[in-house]
């Protein structure tokens, strides 16, 4: 489908379920995660079809490291591979790709990907597309937090001058609008410290019984249905 004025213009993505997927089918965790980034793929290759302006992917979170050592490792691979697929692209599809979250804990290998992918893809903008690698939507405000603090404190800021406006630009997604839509998979029904800032007045959507590597593009487009239903009054009547 096409997304025209009544549709979200930003949609963000919690990736949930692979690990799940692959246990129901006798699978290991590494080939649940393979599955998701193949869903990963067609997922953004969709969106940008729709005309899709923004899609903001949380892939790992900063919790994420609290798992086996070697399930962290294969998704770091992973990840290490897939921005090498992007870097190898062409740009005929335009998309300027955007990592949020502190890379410097990153593999040194998989820092140097996103500084060239981010680089290569600055000028495109047909659609943004993020991609949250160590995100967390509390350590962000924290770092933002500090940020300002240090800009009063050296005289760049006023106090007075802090507003809510301020504070967003002071955070990864500041150029960007925040989320109108937000869909998480696999039957859980929270956020999981996603743009905890920026999803105040989003619209939350949870497919039943769905995990990530079976979310396909009817299920975007069943999505993108039930948002244009719904009435956002932010706060008004």
């Amino acid at each position: 489908m096409k997304i025209d004025e009544r549709g979200p213009k930003h949609i963000g993505i919690i990736l949930d379920g692979n690990r799940r997927w692959a246990k129901e089918r006798g699978l290991s965790p590494a080939q649940g995660h393979s599955a998701g980034l193949e869903t990963v793929k067609k997922i953004i290759n969709y969106a940008y079809d729709c005309d899709l302006e923004y899609l903001t992917l949380y892939v790992f979170s900063t919790e994420n490291w609290k798992r086996s050592e070697n399930e962290v490792k294969f998704l770091m691979n992973l990840l290490f591979n897939f921005t090498g697929e992007l870097l190898l692209k062409n740009d005929e599809r335009n998309i300027k790709i955007k990592v949020y979250g502190d890379i410097s804990k990153l593999d040194k290998k998989l820092q140097k990907n996103i500084v060239k992918l981010e680089e290569k893809t600055k000028n495109n903008s047909k659609m943004v597309l993020g991609i949250c690698l160590n995100y967390g939507g509390r350590d962000e405000i924290t770092k933002a937090v500090k940020d300002i603090v240090k800009d009063v404190v050296s005289g760049k800021v006023k106090q007075e001058n802090i507003t809510k406006e301020l504070i967003s630009s002071y955070l990864y997604t500041k150029d960007i609008p925040d989320p109108d839509l937000i869909i998480r998979t696999s039957n859980e029904y929270r956020l999981s410290n996603f743009l905890t800032w920026q999803s105040t007045y989003s619209e939350l959507y949870f497919p039943q019984n769905v995990m990530w590597p079976d979310f396909d593009e009817k299920q975007l487009d069943i999505a993108i249905e039930e948002y244009i239903k719904r009435n956002r009054r932010f706060g008004g009547n």
